[in-house]
């Protein structure tokens, strides 16, 4: 044997050895996981009704304040008028009779004549009317994330979009910032 092929055989089985070694250590070694599959993210909303004031301007009718709430003067003008005209009618003891119960009457109903007119006594103004009414806003709070390590499956609630995979260590999910 020369020299040359002794030492490419030496070389051969010390790579030969080499790569064994290195595939033997690679086998034995623990594969324990660095990171976590993520299988399905959904996304987490919450619904926030948020108060606002609307207002508007509203046309409004109002009855005129009344300025004789007795209805005094229609009573008296109806009784005047009544007695007037009562007095124009029969004579003697009769005649009075009709005096009195025309005033009576024309009081009466000089009272709801007035009373009538008073109620009909309005006037039309504008007035600011508000109400509160809420909108509804969505919120994104979080992510439901689902995993697997290995043969296990496993969900989280995270505050950040996770991406394709979760980092492990030891073992455990690495949720704190990155």
């Amino acid at each position: 044997m020369n020299k040359s092929m002794l030492s490419g055989i030496i070389i051969g089985a010390v790579v030969a050895t080499a790569g064994g070694a290195i595939a033997g250590y690679s086998a034995l070694s623990d594969k324990t996981p660095t990171h976590a599959q993520v299988i399905n993210v959904v996304e987490i909303k919450e619904n926030e009704r948020i108060p606002r004031e609307v207002c508007e301007q509203v046309t409004v009718t109002r009855q005129k304040p009344v300025k004789d709430q007795h209805q005094v003067l229609g009573s008296v003008a109806g009784a005047v008028i009544g007695g007037v005209l009562g007095n124009q009618v029969g004579g003697g003891t009769g005649k009075k009779i009709a005096t009195v119960a025309g005033a009576a009457a024309g009081g009466y109903a000089g009272n709801k004549t007035q009373e009538r007119i008073q109620s009909g006594s309005t006037y039309t103004t504008t007035e600011q009317r508000c109400e509160t009414v809420y909108d509804n806003k969505e919120n994104l709070v979080g992510y439901q994330v689902e995993y697997s390590i290995g043969d296990e499956t496993g969900t989280v609630r995270m505050d950040r979009h996770p991406g394709e995979k979760i980092p492990l260590r030891d073992g455990q999910l690495v949720l704190a910032g990155q």
